[in-house]
């Protein structure tokens, strides 16, 4: 495999956990019984740390594609375990995850340094469908506009085929259009983008459309100064105390989907990944903005989970793409990923 792109996060000045979980409503679900309990995610990344206190039990299965051993070596993985499924255990519930009794499977694609190959994540992928998990999480892409049609795409659309929900980050090459690559262009997954705690899009959340005009992200989620579970020795983001770490970027911002869809399946084990996804948009709070910035907006998982309308209008006319894409925005072969760390 070519050399490959690295993770370089931003360190960001405070932290949102436990502002970011209420903010979508997440708690309002545990009071009416919705934790996710027994909901199978897998997250395909750079590992999980199984003996960090919010994640110990619930990792069911592990498997290492990097030959580095299976240990979380950069701390990324962990970070977003701990948003979609985190029990809070080392904070005294303070830093809980979206889905706190949701089981995990972890495939390590990544290396220590945040890099890795198409190749490997694609056996992730694959991986993760033969444990029959039933959402996964990928937090990780390639820069340079796709229209979805690359190996890493179409192996996330297959996954949907099989009836696996799979969350992808939109990626940190915003604010200027078509900057969604790979696998964040996909069709049939769903695809985050990154939203603030006062209503806006972070500015460097990828926006749409795709290179073949397509309107992504799929919705926003809470992506900036985000605290989650640290891996034991690591040093990736802010580091808090032992146990937490904060960072931003659409890798944050996807498991909060990944823990939502798992709140859903508790509740609906027949809902397919169509419905679900359609459920999550049509849901969504409608931020007013451009499509291609915000999807159908801002996901909450209250409405989802009683399946209230949004208040976007039933039928929103298609988004007219923008005259000319910028320059550097070529299709580009999906043999790089990086993990997404927010750029602020």
């Amino acid at each position: 495999d070519p050399a490959v792109e690295r993770i370089w996060p931003d360190l960001p000045v405070r932290a949102l956990l436990d502002k970011a979980v209420p903010f979508i409503h997440a708690p309002a679900v545990w009071g009416l019984g919705g934790t996710g309990r027994g909901v199978r995610i897998a997250i395909v990344d750079t590992g999980i740390d199984p003996n960090h206190p919010d994640l110990a039990g619930r990792v069911v299965a592990s498997t290492d594609l990097t030959g580095e051993g299976p240990h979380d070596g950069h701390g990324h993985g962990t970070h977003v375990a701990g948003i979609a499924a985190g029990s809070g255990a080392a904070s005294g519930g303070r830093y809980r995850g979206v889905a706190p009794e949701a089981l995990l499977y972890a495939a390590k694609v990544l290396g220590a340094d945040g890099g890795g190959a198409t190749s490997t994540v694609i056996a992730g992928l694959e991986w993760a469908a033969d444990q029959q998990v039933q959402v996964v999480n990928l937090s990780l892409g390639s820069a340079g506009s796709s229209d979805g049609t690359d190996a890493l795409s179409v192996a996330c659309n297959t996954l949907v085929e099989q009836g696996i929900v799979v969350c992808v980050a939109a990626g940190n090459e915003g604010p200027n259009n078509y900057t969604i690559g790979s696998p964040g262009a996909a069709e049939q997954p769903i695809t985050v983008g990154a939203c603030t705690l006062e209503g806006g899009v972070a500015q460097f959340s990828s926006r749409g459309p795709t290179a073949d005009d397509r309107v992504k992200p799929d919705l926003l989620c809470p992506g900036v100064n985000i605290t989650s579970c640290r891996a034991a020795g690591t040093r990736m983001g802010a580091v808090v105390d032992d146990y937490y770490t904060t960072a931003s970027g659409t890798s944050m911002a996807t498991p909060f989907a990944t823990g939502v869809a798992a709140l859903l399946i508790e509740s609906n084990p027949g809902l397919t990944p169509a419905e679900l996804k359609a459920r999550l948009k049509r849901t969504a709070i409608d931020l007013k903005l451009n499509p291609y910035d915000q999807g159908a907006g801002q996901i909450d998982a209250l409405r989802a989970y009683k399946d209230e309308e949004g208040q976007q209008p039933p039928s929103q006319p298609p988004a007219q793409p923008p005259q000319e894409a910028p320059a550097g925005c070529l299709r580009l072969p999906a043999t790089l990923l990086r993990g997404m760390m927010g750029k602020q």
